[in-house]
C-alpha cells in the first residue's frame, strides 16, 4: 500500500475528526485506559471489550486537536474483531508510521490509518497520532492480566 497523496490524507483525517467512529464510552468493556499528552493537552479514555482473545469492541471520549480526534477514529475501525495479540502488534506498526522517517508499507490490516504517514515530519503530531494508540496498548495488557 503507498503512501497516500497529501490531498487524501488530509480529506481523510478530517472526514475522522468531524464524523468519530466510536465516539462515546460504551458498556460493558473489559478495560479502560486514560492517557494525556503532556505537550499539547489532548486527552483521550479509550475501552476496550475482549471476548474470546478478540477485540469484540472499542469505544473513546477525548479531546484535542485533528489529528488525535481522527486517529481514535481510525483505530476503532482497524482493531474491530481483531484477535488480541495482532491489535498488540497493529499499535507497533501504527507507532513506527507515525515516527520520524516512518512511511506506510505493503500492511492491508492498517487500512485508514495509512493517512498518518508521514505525521512524523511533525514530532508533536506524532504523539497526538498515537495517543489513542497508546490507550488501546495499555488496555488490551490490562485486559491480558490474570
Amino acid at each position: 500500500m503507498a503512501e497516500l497523496p497529501e490531498p487524501l490524507r488530509q480529506a481523510l483525517i478530517a472526514e475522522h475528526a468531524d464524523a468519530r467512529h466510536g465516539f462515546g464510552l460504551a458498556e460493558p468493556f473489559t478495560a479502560e485506559s486514560f492517557q494525556r499528552s503532556p505537550t499539547c493537552g489532548d486527552e483521550v479514555t479509550l475501552r476496550v471489550l475482549v471476548d474470546d482473545e478478540r477485540v469484540a469492541g472499542v469505544s473513546w471520549e477525548g479531546h484535542g486537536c485533528t489529528v488525535s480526534m481522527a486517529s481514535a477514529s481510525v483505530l476503532t475501525d482497524v482493531v474491530a474483531g481483531l484477535p488480541v495479540a495482532s491489535a498488540r502488534a497493529l499499535v507497533g506498526r501504527f507507532t513506527a508510521l507515525v515516527r520520524p522517517g516512518g512511511s506506510a508499507q505493503e500492511d492491508p490490516e492498517l487500512g485508514d490509518a495509512v493517512a498518518f504517514a508521514g505525521v512524523g515530519r511533525y514530532p508533536l503530531r506524532a504523539r497526538c497520532a498515537g495517543l489513542a494508540w497508546f490507550a488501546l496498548d495499555d488496555a488490551l495488557q490490562t485486559a491480558s492480566a490474570p
